[in-house]
């Protein structure tokens, strides 16, 4: 079993633990299906303790009621800490979240570590924590005037993803405590070393304790998290079923939620578009992270003029994909979290071929690889938006091509979708993708390439069941804070 140097313990009210219950939680590498690490498994009472310490320090301690600036000096020490440590964060991500190594050294750590540098020295000093309230006057009352604040919401249960455990944590935890907030952060059960290594970060910089606390635990964690009383916002990443017993639960106690949930989104390429980047962006979109990522561009739709060349073009790319060890230098496409998710995204390719899609590569193992949860880059072509594979957020290396005769017929497939998270157009025509682009209901869309889930001033969410809110930009404080008015009488 693979040994780190952090601490693997819960950390509670600034404290490591042990915690109460009597089972371990093992952590499997996903490409060698070997026990890398065994990290307490919290109870119910390690998971309402740590509510209680976030509780206290919220209402008790000076976390909330230091100025922004102080607050921004903190996180600019865990920042640093953080920076010190990025080969060390670099190696846990490799060998617990299945990343092969340019993705575990950028997307999954160096650049949670630049939002948070970015949120200390830019956000925080920019944001309007408070502003005078213009005076009017009220007939028979007289002037009225006084001050706008944001205040720190409470008490934040963070609940991220497997796919990309630091980043999803930091994400959300960031902005709680830019603005104040005290949190209680749950990982996945797969992926929840990055997570507890944040504790330590959180001491070098001196944040008080019960400000952040960093809990295990799965279905029944993430319950109590969502029902205690104590907690007053939750902030969840995952999939859409989940994201609705979340809303759910957490609707008794009128809690505040924001929901970042799942996606299919769609690329449209035109018939005047740069082929070449247009079949890159297809190929990342199959083959970054294994396609485990919400926002990754798996439905390409391409004018049928330029069809077949499109999919000759992605086809050839495909050959070049070298699927892995993360361990591995040469290896570009890593394995599935785990082998509940490989067998669901098989499932899912099988129905594609039931529903007559036609298999263009990929839909098996790749030969070789007995060990580790892996799944050959799959294409698919024949496709219709009705089918599974074109509705379904398959979080796998599975990538659907469908003609579209015209703009406006490319517009309505891709809004043609339960979910709204992101969206991509390619064409030499800047003013008409442009155009096409404010068609598309999604929270983002890239026009001939780019990424904005990486982009510290861009937020980041989806319309329909892709979420409520956002999270990220330069308004990221604002999810995890109330408004007050504060009248001053004449």
């Amino acid at each position: 079993m693979t040994v780190f140097a952090f601490s693997s313990r819960l950390y509670i009210d600034g404290r490591r633990t042990d915690g109460e219950a009597d089972a371990g939680l093992v952590v499997r590498n996903p490409a060698t299906e070997e026990a890398i690490a065994e990290v307490p498994q919290a109870s119910l009472a390690d998971v309402r303790q740590a509510v209680r310490a976030a509780r206290t320090a919220f209402d008790d301690g000076p976390w909330p009621r230091l100025r922004p600036a102080e607050r921004a000096a903190v996180l600019l020490r865990m920042a640093e800490e953080m920076e010190r440590r990025l080969p060390e964060l670099v190696a846990v991500n490799m060998a617990e979240a299945g990343s092969v190594h340019w993705i575990a050294d950028s997307v999954q750590t160096r650049v949670p570590v630049a939002h948070l540098r970015d949120m200390a020295e830019r956000v925080i000093p920019t944001f309007a924590w408070e502003r005078p309230m213009e005076p009017t006057i009220a007939p028979g009352v007289g002037i009225s005037q006084g001050q706008l604040r944001r205040e720190p919401f409470g008490v934040c249960a963070l609940i991220p993803a497997y796919n990309f455990p630091f980043f999803l944590s930091m994400m959300k935890l960031i902005p709680a405590l830019a603005a104040g907030c005290t949190a209680v952060l749950k990982p996945a059960p797969t992926t929840p070393l990055e997570s507890l290594l944040i504790g330590d970060f959180a001491d070098a910089a001196g944040l008080p304790p019960g400000v952040l606390n960093v809990v295990t635990g799965d279905v029944a964690a993430g319950q109590e998290l969502t029902t205690n009383s104590m907690v007053d916002l939750v902030s969840f990443t995952g999939s859409d079923t989940v994201g609705r017993l979340v809303y759910a639960q957490a609707a008794a106690s009128m809690k505040k939620v924001v929901l970042e949930l799942g996606g299919k989104s769609a690329s449209i390429v035109r018939a005047d578009a740069d082929l070449d980047g247009a079949a890159r962006a297809a190929l990342a979109g199959m083959t970054v992270h294994a396609g485990q990522g919400c926002s990754l561009l798996t439905r390409t739709l391409v004018h049928e003029s330029v069809h077949d060349e499109l999919v000759e073009r992605i086809h050839a790319g495909l050959a070049g994909v070298v699927v892995g060890d993360p361990a591995d230098q040469a290896t570009t496409m890593g394995p599935l979290i785990s082998e509940a998710q490989r067998d669901k995204v098989e499932k899912l390719i099988r129905a594609g071929e039931e529903e007559g899609a036609r298999l263009v590569s990929g839909g098996g193992r790749p030969a070789g690889l007995d060990r580790g949860y892996f799944v050959e880059p799959t294409l698919f072509t024949g496709v219709t938006n009705a089918m599974t594979i074109a509705r379904t957020e398959v979080f796998g290396p599975v990538g659907v091509v469908i003609p579209f005769r015209d703009d406006d017929e490319a517009v309505r497939i891709a809004n043609d979708s339960p979910y709204g998270l992101s969206g991509g157009v390619w064409s030499a025509d800047t003013a008409t993708a442009h155009e096409i682009a404010t068609r598309i209901r999604t929270g983002g869309v890239t026009i001939n390439g780019g990424g904005g889930g990486v982009n510290p001033r861009a937020a980041f969410g989806g319309y329909k069941q892709s979420g409520l809110g956002r999270e990220l930009g330069p308004d990221a404080p604002q999810a995890f804070t109330e408004e007050k008015n504060v009248f001053i009488a004449h």
